[in-house]
């Protein structure tokens, strides 16, 4: 096992999280064009880009509304408003696999990557945001609040895209949470590309259920299934405006082994 490997825990060790954490380890010259290859040539990431996590020696994944390495603080704030109770800004907002700065179309921007590496790990992602009548009083709040943004933005997709989008809540919560702080950050004059990535190859995956995706067809083809409840198929691989900044959204994969890293 490499020695990158065992600085995290044993259940991290496989599947998409290693994997994300070896794709932003290295000199910053190297991560940053393995994250160009991902975007390209919508996007460019420069080694004085930041990225979180920062491969193995920082594990970290963002959460936007606390990320000072990525975003202002009064934006990071506006963006913790927008998703939760006021008297709760200090809970957990999504976090995202990879996130990092980069340039689209001349302008500072965000790269943001959910990553899977086998087909359960995004079809379980069907499940909308549960709440039981025995949870707390501070998530009820919150679940009303993160329902009011996601509304919010698949009104403004709608509007920005002139398709019509089912991002809620309640369905889908993962990719809906996805497509909707994507949305917000371009609302706030953010550019954003946004990366569905699928880890081919994973011949680590062994658990029932956990089926690889062979080649990038495979996983293209997942992810268009799945996203189809939410938004037309349209929607991929094209670079729409909001308020005059671009949101892209983009089906990407790769290889990356656990004991190197190859982009594909």
């Amino acid at each position: 096992m490499s020695l990158l490997l065992k600085r995290m825990k044993p259940k991290e060790r496989r599947g998409s999280k290693p994997r994300c954490h070896l794709l932003t380890d290295g000199a910053p010259d190297a991560v940053a064009a393995r994250l160009t290859a991902l975007v390209a040539p919508f996007a460019y990431v420069s080694q004085s880009d930041r990225w979180m996590p920062q491969g193995f020696a920082e594990l970290e994944e963002a959460q936007l509304h606390k990320a000072p390495r990525l975003l202002p603080a009064a934006l990071s704030k506006r963006l913790g408003e927008w998703w939760l109770p006021l008297d709760r800004q200090d809970a957990m907002t999504p976090n995202f696999d990879i996130a990092s700065t980069c340039t689209i179309d001349g302008v500072p921007g965000l790269l943001l990557v959910e990553a899977k590496a086998h087909e359960k790990e995004l079809m379980k992602e069907a499940a909308g945001r549960r709440l039981e009548e025995s949870d707390s009083r501070e998530r009820k709040v919150s679940h009303a609040t993160i329902g009011a943004a996601i509304e919010s933005a698949r009104m403004g997709l709608e509007a920005a895209t002139r398709l019509k989008w089912q991002i809620s809540r309640d369905s889908h919560y993962q990719m809906s949470n996805r497509f909707a702080w994507s949305w917000k950050l371009t609302d706030l004059r953010i550019p954003v590309v946004l990366v569905y990535l699928g880890f081919l190859k994973t011949d680590d995956m062994s658990k029932p259920g956990e089926v690889p995706f062979a080649d990038a067809g495979a996983w293209e083809a997942l992810v268009m299934s799945h996203s189809a409840r939410l938004f037309p198929s349209e929607v991929w691989s094209r670079r729409w405006l909001i308020k005059g900044m671009p949101f892209i959204p983009l089906i990407r994969s790769c290889e990356v082994y656990l004991n190197e890293v190859a982009t594909a």
